[in-house]
């Protein structure tokens, strides 16, 4: 903060004494000197402060110039804040612009209303520090699905795991049999597939569970208890109870006599049933990559009738699917309330939903610190490679290359020596991410080995490089968490086709990013890449079926907004379009 600027607003307190008017009345009874020589006198004074009080501040004037006072420096520092004057980050702002950037960003904690201020912040740091990090998002939550959340949030707490209610709900499935629901029914989602896979999964079921009016209970698996913090409420979990009585439901599939495709197959529940009580407590919901038919009757709105006479749905799914929501007449109103911007469902439902624990919010924010916050801009780049074979391959390389560079993400290197010598040219972070470390490698030694035709300076990093995926291991996914995140806080973000990784980081994050083409036949794809026409994740798997034509279908070609996804031709996305 410039010192000069409060000084200016605040008048300065003049020196002790320093008032003629003072002066000349406490004088009256003593000075017997003429009028005269008053004023003479008075200069004699001011002339002698002025030499005493000069050099005092003048040194202060200099030490505070392009200082902010300790008192400024703790609020900006104290909270999290990672880029700023204190830290020489940002595009080389003082104090003052630093000063004004962090009160900016702490005023957006709550993140524009998606999130309660009723959570300590120091039992899930980033919860609230997280906008400390990144620039605010441009799209605003709407005031419907702030509304929305907060009733939810009340809805958990009246029905989450300990309650009367929950505890009457676990009877009734103990039983075996359905009484009909009541007003507490429940999603309870199956831990399941990659890291990437399982954050969509679960947005899509509290998506689904916003739109039924249901409660959304989570499987812990192996690590979710160390990868995220608690979204709704600090006083009831979202996580499913340790003793809760489906103990079983890991070994669900597509097979289950409890799923309901496989009921509707074998005509054990069909739509003719009135009484709730001629269902079972719950019903299986397998909407993974492998589902049947019968299965991908779930997106139907006459099925939907029937599944809220369920008092629980137990959901398993590796997929993204939301974008099938949106072509169910029963939730069109609402998501059109909840979404005017229907390509930010993810954008807004990520950051409410996924805060880092502490433990992964210190392998975010002290890698930011070291290596990314002082860069003038921030590349990310996101490497997916489905050959098995050992890597890294030239072909991938090549496509990297010719992505970032024709597209003026990253400036081309030089074989001869810079001839300017102008050192305050641009400054680019590059975040790499990928299972290997040899694509870092090569374009961290091209940066190093040779000067840019910009004369940008060119920084490149990658936080681990783990082999091969390990999708059980609790810290290789607690780095992964991590190195989501950080490509998340990235100005640009380069991404590779079919990788929910990225997915979530250009959601987290709201970027449209660059998509690498899937390579054929190892050969660099001409275009090289192209950027997606919304921030959305891509839906893998989604029926091709008309529910009141009752046949198959083109269901990206139904309706604007559905359209087929950059990277994956029959894959669904939302995108922000009412008219064709």
């Amino acid at each position: 903060m410039d010192m000069k600027r409060i000084s200016r607003r605040q008048p300065s307190p003049s020196p002790r004494g320093a008032d003629p008017e003072d002066d000349d009345v406490g004088s009256r009874g003593t000075d017997r000197r003429p009028r005269l020589l008053r004023p003479v006198r008075r200069a004699v004074v001011l002339a002698a402060a002025f030499l005493i009080f000069a050099p005092a501040l003048l040194v202060a004037s200099l030490a505070f110039r392009d200082r902010a006072p300790a008192w400024i420096r703790s609020e900006s520092g104290g909270r999290g804040r990672l880029v700023g004057a204190e830290d020489g980050g940002g595009s080389g702002g003082g104090a003052d612009e630093g000063m004004q950037d962090s009160t900016n960003l702490h005023e957006d904690k709550l993140l524009g209303g998606l999130l309660s201020a009723d959570f300590d912040e120091g039992t899930c740091l980033s919860r609230y520090h997280s906008s400390l990090n990144r620039k605010p998002s441009s799209h605003t939550p709407s005031s419907h699905l702030i509304t929305r959340l907060r009733s939810y949030e009340n809805l958990h707490r009246k029905c989450g795991p300990g309650t009367e209610s929950y505890n009457k709900a676990v009877d009734q499935l103990k039983s075996g049999q359905n009484v009909g629901t009541s007003d507490c029914n429940y999603v309870a989602w199956i831990s399941y597939s990659g890291l990437g896979n399982r954050m969509l999964s679960i947005s899509s079921a509290f998506l689904y569970a916003l739109l039924t009016n249901r409660v959304l209970l989570i499987d812990r698996g192996t690590d979710m208890i160390d990868l995220f913090c608690e979204p709704f409420t600090a006083e009831k979990s979202w996580f499913l109870p340790l003793d809760f009585p489906l103990n079983q439901i890991n070994k669900f599939d597509v097979k289950s006599p409890e799923s309901y495709g496989l009921m509707l197959k074998t005509n054990t529940i069909n739509y003719t049933i009135d009484n709730a009580s001629s269902l079972p407590p719950f019903i299986y919901l397998h909407l993974n990559h492998d589902y049947g038919d019968n299965d991908k009757l779930f997106f139907c709105d006459q099925d939907q009738l029937l599944l809220q006479k369920v008092p629980w749905l137990v959901l398993r799914s590796d997929n993204y699917f939301v974008p099938s929501l949106f072509l169910m007449d029963s939730f069109e109103e609402e998501l059109s309330r909840l979404f005017p911007e229907k390509d930010t469902v993810f954008h807004h439902l990520g950051r409410y939903l996924f805060h880092p624990t502490n433990k992964v919010w210190g392998l975010i924010t002290r890698y930011y610190k070291a290596y990314l916050a002082n860069a003038e801009e921030r590349i990310g780049i996101q490497i997916r490679v489905f050959d098995t074979r050992p890597g890294p391959f030239q072909y991938i390389l090549d496509q990297i290359l010719a992505c970032s560079t024709k597209e003026n993400l990253l400036p081309q290197v030089s074989n001869q020596e810079p001839i300017s010598t102008t050192t305050n040219k641009t400054s680019k972070a590059v975040l790499m991410t990928s299972l290997s470390a040899g694509y870092f490698e090569k374009i961290r030694d091209m940066y190093w080995e040779n000067p840019t035709h910009s004369g940008e300076t060119i920084s490149v990093y990658q936080p681990s490089h783990e082999g091969y995926q390990q999708t059980e291991k609790q810290n290789h996914n607690m780095k992964a968490l991590a190195e989501i995140y950080l490509l998340s806080l990235t100005d640009v973000l380069i991404t590779s086709s079919w990788s929910t990784f990225g997915y979530v980081a250009q959601g987290l994050g709201g970027l449209k990013p660059w998509i690498l083409y899937k390579p054929e036949n190892e050969v660099a794809p001409d275009p090289p890449c192209r950027q997606a026409v919304s921030m959305e994740p891509c839906f893998h798997a989604p029926p091709f079926y008309d529910c009141k034509a009752k046949r198959g279908t083109d269901t990206g070609a139904l309706v604007p907004h559905i359209v087929h996804c950059e990277d994956m031709s029959w894959g669904l996305k939302v995108v922000n379009r009412d008219e064709w």
